[in-house]
């Protein structure tokens, strides 16, 4: 009992330190961090109101991390973990609340909470069920769905194509989807006929109230059969995004059939991490070529003789990534080397540290010498 009142204490504090320092964004709070969860409701029945909110603090994290867990491993993962651990398993992982909204009554508090947790904690955890996550994220994508309906165009009003963004929760993906709140700023912002015609002032404005590099405005409309027309063009990070097709109905494993628009912003988000995957690999293939492409450098090594030359020598040739070292000149004083290596500058710097020696800029130039 007296852990767990810890436990409840060090939550209320941690929440009103983090909805205090919490920045406010322009457009509202967009979480992007792959280890956090937003929009995670409790409802809490209890003696007082205080007593909800405390139980609700315990309840809220322990939702979120069953959350996290199902989304960056497996709901079979998930559903292991939930028969394993206990809340006090769960506190450690916590980094920060924040309250999205809340109401509370006499016995009972109802509250939509923002949960993040310690990154490295959690990819040290996941490690140990097989499940690796990067902390790496591509730069945010803001969506402005546009739905075509049969009673009129709909840019900020309820409707399918809309909500099924907003039930995607893609800002904490692997490229993060954000979706504007549709607030009376937003509504102020950009109307229907703005988004549709491109109206680049209007929609720079709310891409920068959101802080993101890139824009798309998805535009749908429903087609034969129950299908949902789909057309999605612009310029992102990632590349130029094309998409002109009528995505249909299809029945899940479970035998239900998901409505088709969110069928469709899933397909979206799957484009882009393909998107994602494949410059991070061209990036990678870039840095292995350039890493393994040998470069030279013209370096001055004093010594005070040629036992000491002969042992400096052997250590450079002894760093890792180093392949020769060819002699320029030599006199009694000191060499001046070519050093020819492979990987960046900032490397070999590393990799002489590491066998005892100093590689510097002066103004004469590079030099090598004991540490």
């Amino acid at each position: 009992m007296l852990q767990r009142r810890a436990i409840v204490a060090a939550l209320a504090g941690l929440l009103a330190l983090a909805s205090f320092l919490q920045p406010v964004l322009a457009g509202g709070p967009v979480e992007t961090s792959p280890f956090a969860v937003q929009g995670v409701d409790v409802d809490v029945t209890s003696t007082d109101a205080t007593s909800a909110k405390n139980q609700a603090l315990m309840d809220v994290q322990v939702m979120a991390f069953f959350q996290l867990v199902e989304r960056l491993g497996s709901p079979e993962l998930a559903a292991q973990l939930k028969e394993k651990l206990k809340p006090e398993d769960i506190a450690p992982f916590l980094r920060s609340l924040s309250i999205e909204k809340e109401t509370s009554a006499p016995g009972r508090y109802i509250g939509t909470f923002t949960v993040r947790f310690l990154p490295a904690k959690m990819q040290k955890f996941l490690a140990g069920y097989n499940v690796s996550v990067s902390a790496q994220q591509a730069d945010p994508v803001l969506v402005i769905p546009v739905f075509r309906a049969t009673d009129g165009t709909k840019l900020w009003e309820d409707n399918p194509w809309r909500q099924a963004w907003i039930d995607l929760k893609g800002e904490q993906g692997l490229v993060p989807i954000v979706i504007p709140l549709g607030d009376k700023d937003d509504i102020d912002a950009l109307t229907t006929q703005d988004a549709l015609s491109g109206d680049t002032v209007k929609l720079n404005a709310i891409r920068k109230r959101y802080d993101a590099p890139s824009l798309l405005v998805a535009q749908a409309e429903p087609a034969e059969d129950g299908g949902l027309h789909v057309y999605i063009e612009g310029d992102t990070k990632l590349g130029h995004v094309n998409i002109n097709k009528v995505y249909m109905p299809e029945p899940a494993e479970d035998g239900s059939t998901p409505p088709v628009e969110a069928a469709a912003a899933q397909a979206f988000q799957k484009v882009l991490y393909k998107a994602y995957q494949a410059q991070a690999a061209k990036i990678a293939e870039e840095k292995a070529a350039r890493d393994n492409t040998p470069q030279a450098l013209t370096v001055t090594v004093p010594f005070n003789s040629p036992r000491e030359w002969n042992a400096i020598r052997s250590r450079i040739l002894n760093a890792p990534n180093v392949s020769a070292v060819d002699l320029s000149s030599l006199d009694f004083s000191g060499a001046t080397i070519r050093l020819v290596y492979t990987h960046s500058l900032e490397e070999l710097q590393g990799n002489m540290q590491r066998v005892g020696l100093s590689l510097t800029q002066g103004g004469g130039g590079w030099v090598i010498q004991p540490m």
